[in-house]
């Protein structure tokens, strides 16, 4: 895997302590071979996205680095949020960007996993490439019950219990949860805002727009599942009281299938339908530069061949700067990783 290039991003649930945000992070750093490219908290989930990118082993001792000073400083017992979650951290996927396959990813993704559970006592699931069969590979099935039911879950031995670690709730777990590490391609986590505070047309939404649909009863009582709109897309609505606003929050599990600028406009007719306006939208995370390049060509006019102003007609376009300032060469992947950013 020499000059091999891999992403992790670990999710923990924390993102209202500026200090425990700061001691997790910080955690990260230091490994020779990774570096933090990005660190987004949400207050109203209550959970930070933190980016970290480099050679596979130093990015995999990072990961573990932030594991660690989860379960040092983010206690579940009493942590709340908007965003489901299972654990401390409760998703660390790895993502290969150059030299190194999905398979070498997976490998990364199950040393991680046994390590965790090995040397720190905590639960830990394999989903996406590294998962051990079909059924394990979506996060949301291993995710199901959230933190708050993972205890009945092991007291009744499944359904998907964890592939490492203890099998009862003890101290460890009732403090950490479990974590999801896995493999997967590129997603990109997106947010469409909507204007209104009970996310009732945003929860609609999301129902539409993800691939795996609603499901309806018939009048003979039966339920039938009615496909969503967009493929390779999950979604749901949820409110951000401290914006006043809500959001279709989705993941794009592969922006060549479904673009930012297709889930957006999708997102914004429905809720048009509904007499309701969208105010622009939020991506968490970095993102490749073909994502952005792809969304600008949709909005700018149809002679626009440079680069910066492609992104910047991204940006407007899907309304990317609507909650905060967006910065491009920290935002996207390739520009973040040669450093634009500290320039």
């Amino acid at each position: 895997m020499e000059g091999a290039i891999v992403e992790c991003v670990p999710n923990f649930s924390e993102g209202k302590d500026p200090d425990i945000i700061k001691k997790i992070s910080d955690a990260g750093r230091g490994v020779e071979g990774a570096k933090v490219l990005g660190i987004e908290p949400d207050a109203d989930y209550n959970r930070t996205v933190l980016t970290i990118a480099g050679e596979p082993n130093a990015v995999s001792e990072a990961a573990y680095r932030v594991i660690k000073s989860a379960l040092d400083n983010i206690d579940m017992s009493v942590q709340k949020g908007e965003h489901p979650r299972i654990g401390a951290v409760d998703v660390c996927p790895f993502v290969p960007l150059s030299g190194i396959s999905m398979d070498e990813c997976a490998e990364l993704a199950k040393k991680l996993a046994f390590r965790v559970s090995k040397e720190l006592g905590i639960c830990s699931f394999l989903y996406g490439a590294a998962a051990i069969s079909p059924d394990r590979e979506l996060l949301s099935d291993l995710r199901r019950g959230q933190y708050e039911g993972f205890r009945k879950r092991l007291e009744d031995c499944g359904p998907h219990l964890p592939d490492y670690g203890p099998l009862d709730w003890n101290e460890t777990t009732e403090r950490f949860g479990a974590v999801v590490i896995g493999a997967r391609n590129i997603l990109v986590a997106y947010n469409v805002n909507v204007d209104e505070k009970d996310a009732m047309v945003s929860r609609k939404a999301g129902s539409l727009v993800r691939s795996t649909g609603r499901l309806l009863k018939k009048e003979d009582g039966r339920k039938t599942r009615v496909p969503g709109m967009l493929d390779m897309v999950q979604g749901m609505g949820l409110p951000l009281e401290a914006q006043g606003i809500s959001q279709v929050s989705m993941n794009l599990r592969d922006v060549n299938i479904t673009p930012m600028h297709i889930a957006f406009e999708a997102v914004r007719e429905i809720v048009n339908d509904h007499g309701v306006e969208t105010c622009g939208s939020e991506l968490v995370g970095l993102v490749p530069l073909s994502a952005m390049l792809d969304s600008g060509k949709w909005y700018a006019h149809k002679d626009c061949t440079d680069e910066k102003e492609l992104v910047q007609a991204a940006i407007d376009g899907l309304g990317l700067d609507n909650l905060a300032p967006f910065d491009s060469n920290k935002r996207i992947i390739e520009w973040a990783l040669e450093g634009r950013g500290e320039q």
